[in-house]
């Protein structure tokens, strides 16, 4: 059951008050409650509820059928009315019956359509930022402030990016950053069911939990959510080269009979990273075909196991980021479909003696301005161009050095030579 506004949300998945509400047959929620009852061992009532994400009022009667059916058996009584509850024998052979069939346990998964309403009310580009948005989002980094101006309409547009140009300019942390300006947290499922195909969508590497925000009295109380979502910071999901044509499609495990979510869903109302394009063990051409039809019409098609087809919401901010020009990379095709083109370019001199000044206070060492003046020397004998990326590495390694000879944090000539030895691998 999806509910209303509260504060500042666009979407609350409202608590469901009857099994009807909450899209799943009694036959799935009396199986789940089986295998979540085989885990604990022993386990009340209210506390089996709260594992599978329902209601205790909902779930209660099928525990009632359960136990008249002699699939499971009160142990002891718990508090407010409630049991303990163990399997029976019989209750044993059916729960294995089920985790042979699926092998998922934990909270109840949403129908899919629910899934795809909640997207298309979350959707990251509802509400265009502005340039004062953007700017506090990058707050932390350092950039051109013309960049600004160029990546603000990318944003809004909420369809995709490259940023490229030479390595160790920040391209990765800048496209982390932009998530920061997308808006406020979001709901999703920890899965999702269509066809008696479970999708588990939730993943703690791409997906932080926050705080679940006060109701306001008037719509809906605080602790009046359905427990099968979970509130996120909108997510950043980042691939590298590691990316596969697998990891966009459903990857299904015949062993448990549970699916994966691909990334894209991972990403949907966020932002989806694709770090070193053009590096992948997957041909540019054959990725970026993948998503023509997505990038154009905002929603991919799935196949299940089943062999059903299904159509999900491309809703995220994608990121091409590569040292490479996209012109050299794809055809004019799907340039066309990824129309904002960003150069991020090295720093100017002035950048760099900020970010000096910047990463020396961050790492403890006193305030030496002349060592930047040092290292713009240092670049224009080596006609080495300049990263920002730079200031980090070599005080670092400075400061290394320093703890490893027991002497204060200084930054001599001395020491950022031996650095800058060791980390361009001069002879």
């Amino acid at each position: 059951m999806l509910g209303s506004l509260l504060c500042d949300d666009t979407f609350w998945p409202a608590e469901p008050t009857s099994l009807a509400e909450t899209g799943l047959s009694e036959s799935f929620i009396e199986a789940l409650a089986l295998k979540t009852i085989n885990v604990a061992g022993t386990v009340s009532g209210r506390n089996t509820a709260e594992r599978m994400g329902l209601p205790f009022r909902i779930v209660e009667p099928l525990m009632d059928l359960l136990r008249t059916r002699k699939l499971v058996a009160h142990v002891r009584p718990a508090p407010f009315n409630d049991y303990y509850y163990s399997l029976t024998e019989q209750g044993q052979k059916q729960t294995q019956a089920h985790l042979q069939h699926c092998s998922y346990v934990g909270p109840a998964p949403v129908p899919l359509q629910d899934y795809c309403l909640s997207v298309e009310a979350q959707a990251a580009g509802l509400d265009p930022i502005d340039r004062d948005q953007l700017a506090a989002a990058m707050a932390d980094i350092s950039y051109q402030n013309s960049l600004l101006d160029q990546l603000g309409p990318a944003v809004n547009s909420n369809t995709g990016l490259f940023l490229y140009g030479p390595p160790g300019n920040g391209k990765t942390t800048i496209a982390r950053s932009l998530t920061g300006c997308l808006g406020q947290e979001i709901w999703i499922p920890h899965a999702i069911l269509d066809d008696g195909n479970l999708i588990k969508l939730q993943d703690d590497a791409f997906h932080r939990e926050a705080p679940v925000p006060e109701g306001n009295g008037q719509i809906l109380k605080a602790d009046e959510w359905d427990r099968r979502w979970m509130r996120i910071q909108r997510p950043t999901v980042v691939v590298g080269g590691e990316l596969v044509m697998d990891n966009l499609e459903v990857r299904h495990d015949p062993r448990s009979n549970i699916c994966e979510a691909p990334l894209q869903m991972k990403s949907n109302c966020g932002c989806l990273l694709i770090d070193d394009f053009g590096r992948q063990r997957i041909a540019p051409e054959e990725l970026l075909n993948r998503w023509i039809v997505p990038l154009e019409n905002k929603c991919d098609y799935l196949t299940l196991p089943t062999g059903k087809k299904i159509q999900i919401p491309f809703e995220q901010l994608i990121i091409f980021s590569t040292n490479i020009n996209p012109d050299d990379l794809v055809d004019e095709a799907f340039l066309r479909r990824v129309p904002y083109k960003i150069f991020v370019d090295n720093p100017s001199p002035q950048e760099l003696r900020i970010l000096m000044k910047t990463v020396a206070s961050r790492l403890g060492f006193p305030e030496t301005p002349e060592a930047a003046e040092y290292l713009l020397e240092y670049y224009k004998r080596s006609s080495r161009p300049l990263r920002r990326c730079h200031p980090r590495d070599l005080l670092t390694q400075v400061a290394n050095f320093c703890r490893y000879r027991k002497i204060p944090l200084t930054l001599r000539p001395e020491y950022l030579d031996q650095a800058c030895k060791s980390y361009f691998s001069e002879l």
